[in-house]
C-alpha cells in the first residue's frame, strides 16, 4: 500500500480569484486519484492534527521566531500578503501547521513501512528561507521534514531532490550548512527566484543546482538526471529521500517555459525508486490542473 497524507482542511488556504496555487489544485488530483485502475493500493491517511502535535517545536528548528510570528499576525487580521505574491486568508496560518504535520507523518509513514508516502498539502514550501515567505511558500515543509527525520535514531543523512521548475531558494537556505543534509535542484534559468547557479555548492559540497534551459524536454533532464542527479544522490548515501515534487516543469504550465510531460515524471521516479524504497514525496508547484494530475499519477503508479 502506499500512502497519501491530505486533508480537505488544505483547501481553507484561500489566496484569492485567478491566484494560480488554488484549492482546485488538490481537488483536481484528488478526483483523478479515485478514478485509477489501482486506487485500491492507496491508503490514504488524515495528517495528525496540531492539537495533537507540537509543530511548532519542529518549525523553530528551521525558522526565526519573527518569520512565524509575521505570518500568523497577519492571517489573525482576516487576510493580507507576505509578499506580492504570497497572500495569506484567516486559516492560513493553521493550515500551513497542517501542511507541516503531514510531512512529518510523511517521515513517520516511510521509515515504518520502507515504502514511499506521497504528502497531498498546500501552501508549498521550497521558497520559504529562514527568515522570509515568498513565492507562494509560508513554511519549509521538505527542509523541516529533514530536520525531524534527522532526530530519528536510523536516519543519519537526509537528501532532498527538487524537481520543481523553480529553484528551491528557501530549501537551500536552510540547509546548505548542515552536512547531514544533501539538496539536488533540477530548475529553469534563468526564471524566479532567480538564485540556484551551478556554483552554489553549500559548505560541504553538499548541494548539486542543475540550471536547464527554457524549452528543455526529457530529452535534456534525461542525461542530467542519470548522469548528475543519481550519482550525486547515491554517493550521498541517504538513509532517506525527500522529493519536493513539483509538477510546473509540464509544458502545459503557465508559470514557466520546460516542456516535459507527465509521464517524464514516472522516469524521475523510477531513477530515485532504484536508490531507494524510503522516499518522501511532497506537492510543491504545479498549476495546470489536469497535467497536474496527470503527473501525481505518473509518480505514483511508479510507486507500486
Amino acid at each position: 500500500m502506499l500512502s497519501v497524507i491530505y486533508s480537505e482542511k488544505f483547501l481553507q488556504h484561500e489566496t484569492g480569484l485567478s491566484h494560480p496555487e488554488c484549492p482546485e489544485r488538490l481537488i483536481a488530483v484528488v478526483k483523478a486519484l479515485s478514478k485509477v485502475d489501482w486506487k485500491s493500493q492507496l491508503s490514504w491517511h488524515l495528517p495528525t492534527p496540531i492539537s495533537d502535535r507540537d509543530v511548532l517545536k519542529y518549525i523553530q528548528q528551521v525558522h526565526t521566531s519573527e518569520h512565524i510570528a509575521k505570518i500568523r499576525k497577519i492571517a489573525t487580521t482576516g487576510s493580507g500578503y507576505l509578499t506580492l505574491d504570497t497572500p495569506v486568508s484567516k486559516d492560513s496560518y493553521d493550515v500551513a501547521l497542517l501542511a507541516v504535520s503531514a510531512w512529518l507523518d510523511g517521515v513517520d509513514a516511510v521509515l515504518e513501512k520502507n515504502a514511499p508516502a506521497f504528502i497531498l498539502a498546500r501552501p508549498p514550501g521550497h521558497h520559504a528561507t529562514k527568515d522570509q515567505a515568498m513565492g507562494f511558500c509560508l513554511f519549509s515543509n521538505a527542509a523541516i521534514a529533514a530536520h525531524y527525520a534527522l532526530m530519528k535514531p536510523e536516519v543519519k543523512r537526509v537528501a532532498i531532490v527538487d524537481w520543481d521548475v523553480h529553484h528551491g531558494n528557501g530549501t537551500e537556505d536552510i540547509i546548505q550548512d548542515n552536512p547531514q543534509i544533501a539538496y539536488c535542484s533540477l530548475h529553469q534559468h534563468p526564471c524566479y527566484p532567480g538564485t540556484g547557479y551551478n556554483s552554489e555548492r553549500g559548505k560541504y559540497s553538499n548541494i548539486l543546482n542543475l540550471p536547464m534551459a527554457p524549452g528543455s524536454t526529457i530529452e535534456d533532464y534525461r542525461p542530467v538526471f542519470e548522469q548528475q542527479v543519481i550519482p550525486f544522490v547515491e554517493k550521498f548515501q541517504p538513509d532517506l529521500l525527500i522529493v519536493s515534487a513539483g509538477y510546473d516543469a509540464n509544458h502545459e504550465d503557465p508559470l514557466a517555459s520546460i516542456s516535459l510531460k507527465p509521464a517524464d515524471y514516472g522516469f524521475f521516479t523510477q531513477c530515485l525508486t532504484k536508490i531507494t524504497r524510503q522516499i518522501v514525496f511532497g506537492l510543491e508547484g504545479g498549476y495546470h490542473l489536469k497535467a497536474l494530475a496527470d503527473s501525481v499519477i505518473a509518480t505514483l503508479v511508479n510507486c507500486l
